[in-house]
């Protein structure tokens, strides 16, 4: 059974880093495309960063370009999503999710199984 457990949110200021966790079980990250995916209260679940899903290097949306970065510990089987110089228009709910498919680019329809959330708010 395919299973990821997103953590390491909470409240930071503005310009603070936080680093989330998305550790999976029951599969190997080497196989399946990895997205992050973040959804702040009114807006669309909007994708921010993936590995193996299709773009040929990591992908980062132009919204976290340069700030974020995504990276992966296989012997631990987590990925990791590391946030620097945070700004209020990051708060969202994060989540963290998996593909079969090496396509399946940062779309999230295409993403089959999504960890629980975890909240990330920055404040001045």
């Amino acid at each position: 059974e395919v299973q990821l457990q997103a953590s390491g949110g909470g409240l930071v200021q503005i310009g603070g880093s936080l680093t989330l966790s998305c550790a999976a079980s029951g599969f190997s990250f080497d196989d399946y495309a990895i997205g992050w995916f973040r959804q702040a209260p009114g807006k669309e679940r909007e994708g921010i960063s993936c590995v193996n899903c299709g773009y040929g290097n990591i992908y980062y949306a132009d919204s976290v370009k340069g700030r974020f970065t995504l990276s992966s510990d296989n012997a631990k089987n987590t990925v990791y999503l590391q946030m620097n110089s945070l700004k209020p228009e990051d708060t969202a709910v994060y989540y963290c999710a998996v593909s079969y498919s090496n396509e399946a680019w940062i779309i999230p329809t295409l993403y089959e199984f999504w960890g629980q959330g975890t909240q990330v708010t920055v404040s001045s």
